[in-house]
């Protein structure tokens, strides 16, 4: 992969992991508060799809390297793939 894909991934990551990041402060201050429990959840439930989200970039990535990787064959490839949904979902 190049280093521009590695370049986007890490940015959109790093994006997306912000905007999580803030939706978790924003659950923090409800909390403080004392804002009504479905109100939290709500938060709870939109923080945890973006954190979804983000993870399954991150999987995307990982099946990318390992299918463009120019020194393995096509079974190698597929074998690793495979092993990272097993691993990691």
């Amino acid at each position: 992969m190049t280093d521009l894909v590695h370049l986007q991934h890490r940015d959109s990551l790093l994006k997306r992991l912000a905007r999580i990041e803030g939706q978790v402060r924003g659950i923090q201050a409800m909390i403080t508060r004392g804002d009504g429990c479905e109100s939290v959840a709500q938060q709870f439930s939109a923080a945890r799809k973006a954190l979804d989200k983000a993870y399954q970039e991150m999987l995307m990535c990982l099946a990318e390297e390992a299918i463009f990787a120019p020194d393995q064959s096509n079974q190698e490839k597929l074998a690793q793939v495979r092993a990272i949904f097993t691993k990691y979902s």
